[in-house]
């Protein structure tokens, strides 16, 4: 019998992620052959409500096998194809299932640079800028490996923080979103940590499970020369398929003046890749109070509850602050109590103490009040 807990995830993002409406198209991209179960009971859902699906099923190892050997004329030609489709879509749905988040490691630097400026930018600008879309990973057992819990107790994790009640958090993040936009100067202090910036005029977006599955954060973007300080990153994260750790950055009006971490000369190569990847494209605040520690997943580890992440490379449209990029590459510094602890000051004002909301209108925002 079809896990119940499936088809509610499935009935979620069809309704309420992308709101998907009579006659829209929309694109359903599933990779890894775990991904396939949910990815038929979306469909069934895109039926149901009368939309029209498209379906790409991708192999890893298949398109790491393509990455390796293409040159810029296939990426090219690649881009334009998926690109002429995906400006026919009204919605996109990915469902990720990586049997090892590993499998691309023998593909060279200059190969993925490659293939992220020639195919990978227009295609992910087109999708962000002019869909309704959502992404999400499939509860595996390389997911598993990663959150260092068996494959039950992971999907048991999995689907409790993927079927929360997002609309009430929703409705939670207005306070958050409401004082992120008439705030001024941000000042954030911890453990090898005093940054400061402004996000003037700037605004806020919420996101509770509209773009990402699990969801939990409240963005926007520093204006681009304002950040200067020292930031100590204490989540481990993997980026073009190294695997970083104690990544310190400084900066000087806006830009990364200096870069440390346990590969510095990998990371330095990556800050390298163009002019906006030195400068930050976006501040975020991590709320999903079932997610507690790092697992070295991006689209987990961003919604730790008590996080903020400050991210080198491209801003959003939607909360554009100038800064262009091919990377966006999301870390993430935990301050919770048992991570080291640290606060975070807007107009000079605590709002966050070792990552509990300390103002009384953004209480609604701490784990015990979302569960």
């Amino acid at each position: 019998m079809l896990d119940e807990r499936i088809k509610k995830l499935a009935y979620g993002l069809v309704n309420y992620s992308v709101k998907l409406q009579e006659n829209e198209k929309i694109l359903i991209s599933l990779g890894g052959k775990d991904s396939l179960e949910l990815g038929k009971e979306i469909i069934k859902e895109v039926y149901r409500v009368k939309g029209k699906p498209f379906v790409r099923i991708n192999d890893e190892n298949i398109t790491n096998t393509i990455i390796k050997g293409a040159d810029k004329e296939l990426f090219n030609m690649m881009r334009e194809e998926e690109l002429e489709q995906m400006k026919k879509m009204d919605a996109y749905i990915a469902v990720r299932a990586s049997e090892n988040i590993t499998n691309s490691v023998n593909i060279s630097s200059s190969q993925m640079e490659l293939y992220e400026k020639e195919y990978m930018e227009d295609v992910l600008n087109e999708r962000v800028d002019n869909t309704k879309w959502v992404i999400l990973r499939y509860p595996n057992a390389s997911m598993a490996q990663l959150a260092s819990m068996n494959t039950e107790e992971f999907e048991d994790f999995y689907f409790k923080v993927c079927n929360l009640d997002y609309a009430k958090m929703n409705k939670a993040m207005d306070a958050l979103k409401e004082l992120m936009e008439k705030t001024d100067k941000v000042h954030i202090v911890g453990p090898g940590t005093d940054l400061s910036f402004s996000i003037k005029g700037m605004g806020a977006i919420k996101c509770a499970g509209e773009c990402n599955i699990p969801d939990g954060e409240v963005y926007t973007a520093p204006l681009k020369t304002s950040v200067n300080g020292k930031i100590s990153y204490n989540a481990t994260s993997t980026y073009r398929n190294t695997s970083f750790s104690d990544i310190v950055l400084e900066f000087k009006d806006g830009k990364i003046i200096n870069a440390t971490s346990n590969n510095t000369k990998k990371l330095n190569e990556i800050l390298d890749t163009d002019e906006g990847a030195r400068y930050i494209g976006e501040f975020a605040l991590g709320v999903n109070p079932y997610i507690t520690k790092p697992m070295n997943d991006i689209l987990f580890d961003e919604k730790i509850a008590g996080s903020f992440h400050f991210t080198p490379g491209r801003a959003y449209q939607d909360m554009f602050n100038g800064n262009v990029s091919v990377i966006h590459w999301d870390l993430v510094c935990i301050q919770t109590e048992q991570m080291g602890g640290g606060e975070i000051y807007f107009d000079d004002v605590l709002i966050r103490k070792n990552g509990i909301f300390v103002l009384p209108e953004l209480k609604a925002l701490n784990p015990e009040n979302l569960i």
